[in-house]
């Protein structure tokens, strides 16, 4: 595809993270672009303010019938008005992750994949190489707060990040020439059936790494390597190619030292908690390393990184109150989430207020979330956020509950947990899940920052 021919672009689904960034790109490049999406939300209302018209109604006189290109995500449902009419009436319609590849092959990419910290260590490795002065483009699956967005384009940058989703096999659109795997744990098994046929296609990925590529892999990840592609793993064992020191906590700040072959990075300070943050500073910074950073670029970069947002996002910080927000959805995420809130504030009642997302997933790892949020001190429940998927008979939120300890367990509308928050004005507060529990954030902020 030649892209300097696309002068105007639909999208359905636009207010999607991966589909807002693509958005932006064609807007940035001066095509007229426009979309539909579900609901408006803060992301769309910021499209809108950006000159990207948005619409919210499913009809299809609102499609416009000119436009030289039409993407859509999966997570569209396939019998929607809209799309329906584009896939009967045009040819030009494509794949969000199939545009991605089209790029992928226009510039070297670096392509983060893992089914949990992708978004963290591409945002990571983003600021790292703007903060050293680099060109770089970036399309990253979540609101980076150092440059407030989840989008990065210089026409003349050589380099592109990109956040490589598994969902839908669509990370095998993508040609990278450095690949990440931060995770492969058992999920989406709505798509992939199985965790071993997940497995097999984080191979895949991998196996799409140019000649002469690397691929960057966490030491726990078990996967076989391919053959003709340099595997670099990294985490805390010293039997590592690259590893860090376990950090310690001071002050609020993680401070810790990295090793590579070459040179050892020490005095690391950081103020995004958690051991598996250490663990995406240590792999974004070789991979910023490989670009040409040296140890003063990595150790500012990584002093300066401010996060991402809804990725422990600190949202209250006061002597009464603190308040995080966390975008945790799986087990493990719940479990390193709850673990680095601990660490930072260990003598702190921790109440949670966590919505699962799917169905699906809910009923496919009921005993892993019900583990999980027995580490929190109290939990309020919210009802499953179905997103893409039906109800499944006799899958709910009391399923997690009715695993847990009675006595420290709540299933409530959000609404009622408002009030809770209201009336308990508790210490220590998370928001937890990746549905629409992003709409009690700034209510909550408000209660609880005064």
């Amino acid at each position: 595809m030649n892209f300097n021919n696309i002068h105007k672009v639909y999208f359905v689904g636009i207010g999607g993270i991966g589909m807002s960034a693509l958005a932006r790109f064609f807007h940035q490049r001066g095509a007229m672009v426009s979309g539909y999406d579900r609901t408006q939300t803060p992301l769309t209302q910021k499209l809108q303010e950006e000159g990207i018209r948005v619409h919210y109604q499913d009809d299809i006189k609102k499609v416009p019938a000119d436009a030289d290109l039409y993407v859509y995500t999966p997570a569209i449902p396939y019998e929607h008005a809209g799309l329906t009419w584009i896939r009967n009436n045009k040819s030009q319609l494509y794949k969000r992750s199939e545009i991605l590849g089209m790029l992928s092959k226009k510039f070297k990419t670096i392509a983060v994949a893992g089914t949990h910290g992708k978004t963290t260590i591409s945002s990571m490795i983003t600021h790292l190489l703007i903060s050293a002065g680099k060109q770089v483009n970036a399309f990253i699956g979540g609101i980076s707060v150092n440059i407030d967005s989840n989008f990065v384009f210089n026409e003349d940058a050589e380099w592109m990040v990109v956040e490589a989703d598994e969902y839908d096999k669509s990370f095998l659109q993508l040609e990278p020439d450095i690949a990440v795997v931060s995770a492969i744990d058992d999920d989406h098994l709505d798509v992939y059936g199985s965790g071993s046929t997940l497995r097999d296609t984080f191979k895949a990925f991998v196996g799409k790494t140019t000649e002469q590529g690397r691929v960057y892999i966490h030491e726990k990840v078990k996967i076989n390597e391919p053959k003709g592609i340099e595997v670099i793993t990294y985490g805390f064992s010293a039997d590592s190619d690259v590893y860090a020191d376990l950090p310690e906590v001071n002050q609020g700040m993680m401070n810790f030292a990295f090793h590579f072959p070459e040179f050892i990075v020490q005095n690391l300070v950081m103020e995004m908690p958690g051991e598996y943050n250490v663990e995406n500073a240590l792999v974004a910074s070789a991979v910023g390393k490989e670009l040409g950073l040296g140890a003063k670029e990595i150790r500012e970069g990584l002093k300066s990184y401010k996060g991402v947002k809804r990725r422990f996002e600190i949202r209250v910080n006061s002597p009464k109150h603190i308040y995080i927000d966390d975008y945790a959805h799986h087990p493990r995420e719940l479990s390193a989430c709850i673990k680095a809130a601990r660490s930072f504030f260990p003598e702190k009642k921790l109440i949670g207020a966590f919505q699962p997302h799917l169905y699906s997933r809910t009923r496919d790892f009921v005993e892993g979330f019900a583990q999980s949020l027995q580490m929190l001190d109290y939990v309020l429940l919210l009802d499953i956020y179905p997103a893409r998927e039906e109800p499944i008979p006799g899958v709910s939120s009391q399923m997690i509950a009715d695993r847990m300890d009675p006595g420290k367990v709540r299933v409530l509308s959000k609404q009622e947990v408002l009030e809770f928050v209201k009336q308990k004005k508790p210490e220590l507060f998370m928001t937890l899940g990746a549905g629409d529990i992003d709409q009690l954030v700034e209510p909550l902020t408000d209660i609880l920052k005064d």
